[in-house]
């Protein structure tokens, strides 16, 4: 009895000994390459037993076993097994995870997994950005993504960027995506004035997303097929940008500074001749001689540069986090007296009330942004601008003169002398921008939740331009007196832009497992936008001589030349909108939406449309290891809409003329309605050998009806006048395939080594328009090219083919000679790419890091305006031409008639950034409060290949016609620059 009871005891002393081995605590920290990281996953192998990470990383879990197996894991890295062996505290470091089907991305309204998304969407984080200070958050995108193209219109700091996701869905203007920011859509279009034009040719706005900083950004998804978009409903048609900003991430505060030093040069073998060059092209013209010299690239040209300061601060506790931010960058073009300035400040607060039911984010994000412009225009005339001054100045005459008024050279009214243009013309720009909102989040249930967003987003811009009674330049800011019956000269314009844009959102969100193997995610909203717009203008002409500073005078000019006008809009939209996504057995996907608008742009009794789309997706693999780790197919079919038309076009303006005097002043269609996209599309993800290489292929058809355009008025008065916007009973058929390919080469410790790239086919047909309905498009501009084109719109043929006469060469007296007798024709060349690609390579080595990215377009053609209008052998001797031109058979009688002559490919393949930094970390820095500092160098534009002559073959030169946009036209545009940066990041 004794020996039982002794015996039992001691089993009994053994299992309590054993089950304290087995009780344990364990606790630390799980971070990754940038810190803390809250959220994080931690759980004991083949248990439920498990924590995550607070604000600081931080975690702690009760009842380990001392031989237990802890699993670290976090959406879009890599996971990692660590044994216990008997350790009460355990810190890891997470990895990037190359298998890219385990991010989570955002997508209207919500996030998805990217193995379980039914729609093409693809997400750039901001740790794929490239290392480099970009004025505009488009030009992270270039290269990257498959489908999507960014075109500058030119190379001058803050130029508007073209973004085309899958080509271009619609005639007219509007064919750039919505941009989502934070849950707010941005209204759209440009939010500063072009600026007026003064017979020398009209400017383009600058683009309206300068005002976003990219150190603000945590990523960019891009929405592209019908089963992504549709939740946008009438503004999905050319896709989507969802632009999601920073948070505050830790309760340990952490102050991060960055900077960066850049210079830019001239980057174009383009040139023309010297002054050496110039006198023996010329031996017989001894007359235009004038013993003086003159370098374009000296004198209108100089080295650029921009220092960039960027400070963020961020913290927390267990219930809030903040992050502020401020942000200057300050920039000299490479054409003197240009450049931009740039303030940018962010906060961002989140608040969790009642145990985290009740969430509050507020969000402020402002920026100031002051341009310096020269008179750098789109569509000057034969007397040109300050580039084709600069171009066609004779090399060989002085730009000054201290003999004649001001000092400059003077030769005549219609030739211009660069470097006095430069100096006494002045246009700057002011646009200030404020993007706010406040998020609630309502946990209702555990299934439900409730969210309202209420968005304000503001735009003040304001224009000045000045040119000096000293620019006598013909028909150029000059006005007669009738007092005096004398010609005075100068001008001065003020712009004003002010856009008030208002959102309210309001949705309801369900989760539910509805049986073990089926799960529902459903969402139904409410929204509605109000967006006003109003603007000034105040000119003045005429003013004496002496005066310089005309815009703080401009009462000083001509009572009479004296203009004013104002403008004032509104545009209202509502809307409807669900989805529900079903999960099968973790095998099929499914994705039903619908959303139902209504805008006040659209005619009576057309307001309202509705935009539905399906996406199914099914995994033939999920997550195995080997050859194939993961396989998804996927579908798509639905509807979205495009709304980009001028307010007011469905409905008659009535102006005031005077007593009982009103006249209708518009040219209204009273059946306008919205452009309507309808999409299908099949694709796949995949992730192989042993999720080394990750892509997608995707196929798409976007097929457009009731596309719009503008026609211009035949009758005259009574009968209103200008531009009607009509439905045309065409189809816009956009097709094309997409591949996109990821491959991790080398994944150490120590070595990572990753290479990426994407592919696009893309080509687009005009059908059922008609051949009775042809519509000039691509206007161009310079000496005898008055109301000239260079594009067709025509059934059966892509957009803005070219319309030219073929050229074969010169006859033997120099004369141009052309196919047909010179008929001019409908030629199988078109500006948009045919295919677009883009390459990048990352390489990490302990501390030091390698990236470089290289993107290129194929297929299309460009029109060199410039060349037409300036570069002949008639314009040798008097002007400067083009080695090309001085060593040609030409004969200096011959026409420089728009032809083939200078149609040229615009195929170009392009190293966009190289990237070589360095980070530091450890006990050194650390005494100085300092967790790491990264010191990089970077290079961007550093070679391209090409045969296109010009400046660059990426250049969108706005040349419209009748409202219709074109393409491809390169007429004097700003050069593009190469540049060299060094930067420090520091993170205290």
């Amino acid at each position: 009895m004794k020996n039982s009871l002794i015996k039992g005891l001691m089993v009994f002393l053994t299992m309590l000994c054993t089950s304290l081995t087995y009780s344990q605590d364990v606790s630390g920290t799980v971070s990754d390459g940038s810190g803390p990281l809250p959220g994080a996953s931690v759980l004991v192998k083949g248990t439920t037993n498990g924590a995550q990470t607070d604000f600081d990383g931080k975690f702690t879990i009760k009842n380990v076993g001392s031989n237990a197996v802890l699993v670290f894991s976090y959406i879009g890295l890599k996971s990692q097994e660590v044994n216990v062996a008997g350790k009460s505290t355990i810190s890891v470091v997470l990895k990037e995870d190359s298998a890219e089907l385990k991010e989570v991305v955002v997508i209207g309204y919500g996030t998805v997994k990217k193995k379980d998304a039914t729609g093409a969407v693809d997400q750039i984080s901001s740790k794929k950005f490239d290392n480099v200070a970009a004025i505009n958050p488009a030009e992270l995108l270039r290269g990257k993504v498959a489908g999507v193209q960014i075109t500058s219109s030119s190379g001058e700091p803050g130029a508007a960027n073209s973004i085309r996701i899958r080509g271009n869905g619609t005639l007219r203007g509007g064919n750039g995506p919505l941009i989502v920011v934070d849950g707010v859509p941005l209204a759209g279009g440009d939010v500063s004035a072009g600026g007026a034009n003064m017979n020398l040719g009209s400017m383009s706005a600058k683009d309206p997303l300068s005002f976003i900083n990219q150190n603000d950004i945590e990523s960019m998804s891009i929405l592209k097929d019908a089963s992504s978009t549709a939740i946008y409903g009438a503004r999905g048609a050319n896709g989507v940008i969802i632009i999601t900003t920073k948070k505050g991430k830790s309760k340990v505060p952490e102050l991060t500074y960055s900077t960066s030093y850049t210079t830019s040069s001239y980057a174009s073998k383009f040139d023309v001749l010297s002054t050496d060059e110039f006198i023996a092209a010329t031996p017989g013209q001894t007359a235009n001689h004038f013993g003086g010299a003159f370098d374009w690239k000296k004198q209108v040209l100089q080295t650029g540069n921009t220092v960039n300061h960027d400070l963020s601060f961020s913290s927390g506790t267990d219930n809030s986090s903040t992050r502020v931010s401020l942000g200057m960058a300050n920039t000299d073009g490479i054409v003197r007296n240009t450049g931009l300035d740039k303030i940018s400040a962010s906060f961002y607060n989140s608040n969790d009330f009642f145990d985290g039911k009740v969430i509050l984010e507020t969000r402020i994000a402002y920026s100031n942004i002051k341009d310096r412009r020269g008179l750098i225009t789109n569509d000057t005339g034969y007397i040109g601008n300050l580039l084709s001054a600069a171009l066609y100045w004779n090399p060989t005459r002085s730009v000054y003169d201290p003999a004649q008024p001001g000092g400059y050279t003077r030769v005549s009214g219609d030739y211009l002398n660069p470097v006095h243009l430069m100096n006494s013309f002045s246009n700057n720009g002011d646009l200030s921008k404020l993007l706010g909102s406040l998020t609630t989040t309502v946990k209702l249930t555990n299934s439900l939740k409730y969210n309202m967003v209420v968005g304000i987003e503001t735009s003040n811009s304001s224009v000045k331009q000045q040119a000096t009674p000293d620019l006598n330049i013909q028909d150029f800011a000059t006005a007669t007196n009738p007092a005096d019956l004398k010609t005075y000269r100068g001008q001065a314009t003020v712009s004003n832009d002010q856009r008030v844009n208002k959102t309210i959102e309001h949705n309801l969100t369900f989760t539910k497992d509805i049986t073990k193997n089926i799960n529902l995610n459903a969402i139904v909203g409410y929204s509605y936008y109000n967006y006003a717009s109003n603007g000034t203008y105040v000119s003045a002409k005429g003013f004496a001589a002496t005066q310089t500073n005309l815009l703080e005078n401009m009462e000083g000019g001509i009572p009479t030349e004296t203009r004013v006008g104002s403008y004032k809009g509104l545009v209202d939209m509502q809307s409807v909108f669900a989805r529900a996504s079903l999960a099968f057995y973790n095998k099929l996907n499914l994705d039903l939406t619908v959303r139902r608008d209504g805008s006040s742009k659209t005619a009576a009794g057309k307001k309202y449309g509705n935009f539905p789309s399906l996406g199914l997706a099914y995994k033939l693999v999920d997550g195995k290891d080997g050859l194939v780790n993961d396989f998804k197919l996927r579908g798509n079919i639905g509807k979205t809409g495009n709304t980009e038309f001028p307010r007011n076009s469905s409905v008659g303006i009535i102006e005031y003329n005077g007593p009982n005097q009103f006249n209708v002043v518009n040219n209204a269609n009273s059946q306008l309605t919205w452009e309507t996209t309808t999409s299908y599309g099949v694709g796949t993800d995949f992730a192989l050998l042993n999720n080394k290489l990750t892509g997608s292929v995707d196929y798409f058809n976007k097929n457009t009806t009731d596309l719009i355009v503008g026609i211009p008025s035949t009758s005259g008065q009574p009968s209103p006048q200008g531009i009607k916007y009509t439905n045309l009973p065409a189809n816009l058929i956009n097709k094309g395939v997409e591949v996109s390919l990821s491959y991790k080469v080398i994944d150490t410790d120590d070595l990572t080594w990753d290479i990426s790239g994407n592919v696009a086919f893309l080509s687009n047909t005009i059908e059922n328009l008609g051949a009775a309905n042809v519509y000039n498009v691509g206007a161009i501009h310079g000496q005898g090219l008055s109301d000239a084109y260079v594009q067709r719109i025509q059934d059966g043929h892509p957009l803005y083919t070219y319309y030219l006469p073929t050229f074969t060469g010169y006859d033997a007296n120099g004369i141009s000679q052309y196919a047909d007798g010179g008929a001019v024709k409908l030629l199988d060349k078109q500006p948009l790419p045919k295919m677009t690609a883009g390459f990048s390579s990352s390489l990490a080595y302990k501390g030091f890091d390698f990236s470089t990215s290289l993107y290129g377009n194929f297929g299309n053609y460009l029109f060199n305006n410039t060349n037409v209008a300036l570069f002949y052998q008639n314009q040798l001797g008097g002007k400067n031409v083009t080695p090309e031109v001085a060593n040609s058979v030409q004969s200096r009688s011959d026409a420089n008639t728009p032809s083939t002559k200078y149609l040229e490919k615009g195929d170009f393949i392009r190293m966009g950034n190289l990237t070589l930094g360095y980070t530091v970390k450890g006990d050194v820095l650390e005494r100085f409060k300092v967790k790491s500092a990264r010191l990089y160098v970077n290079g961007s534009n550093l070679f391209i290949i090409t045969k296109y002559s010009g400046f660059d073959p990426e250049v969108d030169t706005n040349k419209s016609l009748n409202g219709v946009p074109s393409a491809g036209i390169d007429y004097l545009s700003y050069p593009r620059a190469r540049t060299l940066s060094v930067g420090l990041n520091v993170t205290f």
